[in-house]
């Protein structure tokens, strides 16, 4: 029988209410780290490697950048982005492939509709197909094959783990996360994702958005905050968190991922266990506030409804209210 690995040491987070009970409950870990890089709040397990997901995108265009990769600030933010599929978005896909002479056919992300709603109604109201561009990670895939053309590396096999693309982005993430890489996979999209825990997650945030300015980091940090429409879209809580909180860098990732960091080093990273889009966001806003952060204007979660109408909410669970260091 095969051997099924250790889960992380998950609690419960989120408290989900339909009238006067309690109907669902969401574990998760969370870490959040002060100024001065030390564990502010722990609940759950911020040692265990996870796979950040799409969260981990900051950190490979990080390279990317490093790798001599330049773009204008709004197509280098699509570059760390998953995009909603806005014709903006393929747009901007598309001439991160011209500046570099690089054809649309040399995409090797998966084929899909676009991720937003309302994006992908009005795709296919056109007749739109699934298609590489549409894909909410085309900018990412796009931006890799440029920095090929840059280097002269292959395009073919850019999504190999041992391609010089991919080698130079585990070595930024071990750099920027201070720990190695404790797996790697595929990620939905095709690309090689490393797995390290939610505390250097954290640190990689930190240290991309505190470094000094034209730095890789930064010249990253400023481009997704400056342009955050590229980085998510319409109705997107990624790209209303950089709206409304100065200075943050936010980054979601599928399967309950999220991470977001402040200028002067502040840090949040966790994960909801069962993968929940739904219980991310009070989470993250709870830890932002532990740390002093004011995300009033941020648009909170969702009632749950019954029959149209409120009937219930998201609640953060009782042991997750008390800091843990």
């Amino acid at each position: 029988m095969r051997t099924h690995p250790e889960p992380p040491r998950h609690v419960p987070l989120v408290h989900v209410t339909r009238g006067a009970i309690v109907e669902s409950v969401h574990h998760g870990s969370v870490v959040a780290i002060d100024a001065s890089g030390r564990s502010a709040l722990v609940h759950g397990d911020a040692a265990t490697p996870v796979y950040p997901r799409s969260s981990l995108k900051p950190l490979q265009a990080t390279a990317m950048v490093r790798a001599g990769l330049d773009l204008p600030p709004r197509l280098l933010a699509l570059a760390g982005a998953s995009h909603s599929g806005a014709a903006m978005h393929r747009e901007g896909a598309r001439a991160i492939l011209a500046i570099h002479g690089v054809p649309e056919e040399a995409l090797r992300n998966a084929v899909d509709l676009p991720l937003g709603a309302a994006e992908r109604e009005a795709w296919l109201r056109e007749g739109g197909e699934r298609t590489r561009i549409a894909q909410n990670c085309s900018g990412k895939h796009a931006a890799m094959l440029a920095t090929c053309a840059v280097n002269g590396w292959d395009l073919e096999g850019y999504l190999l783990p041992q391609h010089p693309l991919q080698l130079a982005i585990r070595v930024a993430v071990a750099e920027l996360s201070s720990e190695e890489p404790d797996a790697s996979t595929a990620d939905g999209c095709g690309t090689p994702l490393w797995a390290i825990s939610l505390a250097g997650l954290a640190r990689a945030f930190a240290r991309i958005v505190s470094s000094p300015e034209g730095t890789p980091e930064r010249r990253v940090a400023d481009a997704m905050r400056a342009h955050p429409d590229m980085v998510g879209g319409d109705g997107r809580d990624v790209t209303d968190l950089m709206l409304h909180v100065p200075g943050l860098l936010a980054k979601d990732g599928a399967e309950g991922v999220y991470a977001a960091a402040l200028p002067d080093g502040r840090a949040v990273a966790l994960k909801i266990a069962d993968g929940s889009e739904r219980a991310r966001l009070p989470v993250l806003l709870d830890a932002l506030a532990s740390l002093g952060v004011d995300a009033s204007g941020v648009q909170r979660p969702a009632p749950v409804l019954g029959g149209g109408q409120p009937v219930g909410e998201l609640l953060l669970a009782p042991s997750a209210t008390r800091p843990v260091r």
